[in-house]
């Protein structure tokens, strides 16, 4: 098989600031990062030269937290409420979907914000917008929902319908939290598995076009399961994912066995998923001090107690399942990182596991964390959009510790950095590298630029364990990149979300490019 060897633009094999010449391939497999000179010794005298025109290749970029199908959706079924600012907005924006859908048609919206709204959707208001009609309004952080009165009826709850454990009813308001959303989703009309698929790959191609090329999607259940296999097995994957399977869905006590594993060249499912308490964004992380702003005093919910979540996490450790755990709140992150050294002192020699979000870190976190060798997988993002949110809710005693990205490094950590989206609107990776840079939340913990690409590559890798052939562009590792239109390292910060992506390449025999959408 003939070679290629791209030159012609800086090429960073390690995302850390250190250009090389060239690159040469075969086979979708790295020969070689080095001289122009090397590269075409390595590639041999019948390679093809590709020139990058002055672009700038980087190792393949990875978001390690992205809901895909959710991402999917609001490009294709659900109504996008993160760009509504104004409850009056909001309000329109629902009429028109209400006069658009078929009679009895649920109304699925998400990503309002009630800090940027002014006030927050509630039963009455939705009511009136959408007469008769089944309405679900998922908040931004996707722990709190708004529904109205024929929501309500559709799911059989009453005034006196208790909520699940780790969840919230407020019947009055339509107003539901954490785990209780399950509620809801069960008297929806399940998608097909055509609709599944439709939403991973409406969500996939959106990524792609975004620079990604593997990402990992933190909560699938057994049918979005099913969807991901079957485009798998028709070689219809664009990217490279990897699935954290869901074992507790919101709702009730059930517990999904654990999944078939898998593994291919283009999906992998080796890992579960536990949610150990809500969101900060919408002041449901369980944290040790009340909130600011919040009527009754809240501090928050934890969704496991720590005897079920120890027991669930070590039939999936002891399987060999790597855990994803949700975790962002003080409390939560004293209550898992207490069940990962259990399973660690009891059951030594597991896989690695993560904690996702890790949103409110102690020095006696990090630490603890390093030393069972736990992924953390932060969201920069959050920095710019949830920031007004942080403002209002969280207390004077751990706003230094909002998402100190840079103590995570300090720390020794393993960092995967994400997006959480469609939690987000901007899923854009050099956005998420602008506010790393700076904006941190705690002043002092701002990242630089190689530690920032080198979580999004390497550290991307890292989380979804392929590290050993994914995330760096070294000899016999896979030859997946991306092509952007200039150089990041020497870029200003404020103009790092600008740059065009114009192309990205995912490993396959043989290798093709994706362009950039």
């Amino acid at each position: 098989m003939p070679a290629t060897v791209y030159t012609g633009g800086p090429i960073y094999p390690e995302a850390d600031g250190r250009a090389v010449e060239a690159l040469a391939v075969r086979g979708g497999r790295v020969l070689h990062a080095g001289t122009l000179t090397d590269a075409q010794a390595a590639a041999g005298p019948h390679a093809a030269r590709r020139d990058l025109n002055g672009g700038t290749l980087l190792p393949g970029l990875t978001d390690a937290h992205v809901h895909v199908w959710k991402v999917g959706q609001l490009r294709t079924t659900v109504l996008d409420l993160r760009g509504v600012t104004a409850l009056d907005d909001l309000a329109r924006a629902v009429q028109r979907r209400h006069a658009e859908l078929p009679p009895g048609a649920w109304l699925w919206g998400r990503g309002w914000n009630e800090t940027r709204l002014g006030g927050t959707p509630d039963r009455a208001l939705l009511d009136t917008l959408a007469p008769g009609r089944p309405v679900l309004l998922t908040r931004t952080c996707a722990h709190i929902h708004a529904v109205n009165t024929a929501a309500l009826n559709a799911a059989g709850l009453q005034p006196d319908t208790p909520a699940p454990p780790g969840g919230t009813i407020d019947f009055s308001r339509g107003r539901l939290t954490e785990t209780a959303y399950g509620l809801i989703v069960r008297a929806m009309p399940a998608p097909s598995a055509a609709q599944y698929e439709a939403w991973i790959l409406a969500g996939l191609t959106c990524l792609q076009a975004l620079g990604f090329t593997a990402v990992t999607d933190p909560a699938v259940d057994a049918p979005l399961y099913a969807a991901y296999r079957a485009l798998d097995a028709a070689g219809r994957l664009p990217l490279r994912v990897n699935l954290l399977y869901i074992r507790r869905p919101d709702g009730g006590a059930d517990t999904l066995p654990l999944p078939e594993k898998h593994h291919s060249s283009r999906l992998r499912c080796d890992s579960v998923k536990f949610f150990g308490d809500g969101g900060l964004s919408g002041a449901t992380a369980a944290i040790s001090v009340p909130y600011r702003n919040v009527e009754p005093p809240s501090q928050g919910v934890l969704r496991f107690g720590t005897d079920d979540l120890y027991a669930l996490a070590r039939e999936a450790h002891v399987a060999g399942f790597r855990i994803g755990a949700h975790a962002i709140g003080d409390v939560a992150l004293d209550q898992l990182l207490a069940v990962y050294a259990r399973l660690d002192r009891e059951h030594p020699g597991g896989p690695r596991h993560r904690i996702e979000h890790f949103g409110l870190p102690s020095a006696a976190h990090l630490e603890l964390a390093r030393a069972l060798r736990v992924i953390a997988v932060p969201q920069p993002v959050f920095l710019r959009e949830l920031r007004a949110n942080y403002d209002r809710f969280v207390p004077p005693a751990l706003a230094g510790q909002v998402f100190p990205l840079r103590a995570y490094f300090d720390a020794g950590l393993d960092v995967a950095f994400s997006s959480d989206g469609p939690v987000v609107q901007d899923l854009r990776p050099l956005a998420g590298v602008q506010a790393a840079l700076a904006e941190p939340y705690v002043p002092g913990t701002a990242v630089s630029t190689a530690q920032a690409l080198g979580a999004y590559t390497h550290g991307g890798a890292v989380a979804h364990g392929d590290e050993h052939e994914r995330g760096r562009l070294r000899p016999g590792f896979l030859a997946d990149f991306t092509l952007l239109g200039q150089d990041p390292f020497h870029t200003a910060p404020q103009h790092l979300p600008d740059i065009p992506v114009r192309s990205v390449h995912v490993a396959e025999d043989p290798p093709h490019d994706h362009p950039a959408q």
